[in-house]
């Protein structure tokens, strides 16, 4: 039988977001870490308000008794060498490791547009085998790095980057080695025209952690039709919560308790908490998880 290790966490966007302050700015970092041990998460990512000294970082996540799930990472290797990256990386690295995090958020930052007032459409490609090739072997780099010192990258599909849609993935994953692991996010992968299901049984051998973020398909439909920005289409309401959108979360939890995934399942829900209060959002995240991780578990016992 395979063995089935999850953990449900959730990442601060409920309450502040990174890309929006706007969205959330006045909430104290407490007021997410008290609701969200209280909800009954288990871990948070990191966000813009968490303290960046691994000690500091150790001694507030104890005190509400949460582990570090991860943290996202801002990486250029679309147009910086992997050396380069490597040297970057150090801080964000040692606070990852020295605080127990296991996988690292890749998210390519280099030319993005998430976080720019600039259409989808507008994102960032390669165009050529070589730009694919050469991208792939400084991630390969970076990868076996972190790995050494036991954190796994967890590559980040997003909208508005270079690695967007289900093909880029499949491209991606191709060109790759196992030491690059997936990150698997059903909102992002739904968002960029994919089928979650079938994306997931493609990759799911890759995939080393799982961002649970819901869709409204008739505010993705708009973004595209009225060529909004990201972040456009976060302030309108595109993303939710598990349970609260069109993904089918039973199919995908049910698809890793087969393959036998071990990692944490995080909900992660770009809104604007004056519309969708962060309390009450998070706590149906985590409950839609629970019920579906302990069902799968009862089928297979």
């Amino acid at each position: 039988m395979t063995t089935f290790d999850v953990r449900i966490g959730i990442n601060p966007l409920s309450w502040m977001n990174d890309d929006l302050p706007s969205l959330g700015g006045e909430t104290p970092l407490d007021v997410a870490l008290t609701e969200g041990r209280r909800i009954g998460y288990e871990g948070f990512e990191l966000g813009n308000k968490f303290p960046r000294e691994p000690g500091a970082l150790k001694a507030l996540l104890a005190q509400y008794d949460l582990a570090l799930v991860s943290g996202w990472y801002s990486g250029r290797l679309a147009e910086r060498s992997a050396e380069d990256e490597i040297a970057a990386v150090g801080p964000h690295l040692d606070l990852l490791a020295k605080n127990g995090a296991t996988v690292m958020v890749y998210g390519e930052v280099a030319n993005s547009i998430q976080g720019a007032p600039r259409p989808l459409y507008q994102r960032p490609r390669f165009f050529s085998d070589e730009q694919w090739n050469t991208y792939a072997q400084r991630l390969d780099a970076f990868a076996q790095y972190t790995l050494a010192r036991g954190v796994r990258v967890a590559y980040h599909h997003h909208m508005g980057a270079y690695v967007e849609t289900p093909a880029d993935v499949d491209r991606l994953m191709s060109l790759t080695g196992d030491a690059v692991g997936l990150l698997f996010d059903a909102g992002h992968i739904t968002f960029a025209g994919g089928d979650p299901a079938s994306v997931l049984d493609r990759h799911i051998a890759r995939v080393c952690h799982v961002h649970c973020k819901d869709v409204r398909p008739d505010i993705v439909k708009l973004a595209r039709n009225r060529n909004w920005s990201f972040l456009d289409a976060v302030i309108n309401g595109a993303f939710t919560v598990p349970g609260d959108g069109a993904v089918d979360f039973a199919s995908i939890i049910g698809r890793l308790r087969r393959h036998g995934y071990r990692g944490w399942l995080v909900v992660e829900a770009e809104q604007d908490p004056v519309i969708a209060p962060s309390y009450a959002y998070a706590e149906k995240g985590y409950r839609t998880l629970r019920a579906l991780v302990d069902d799968t578990i009862r089928e297979a016992a």
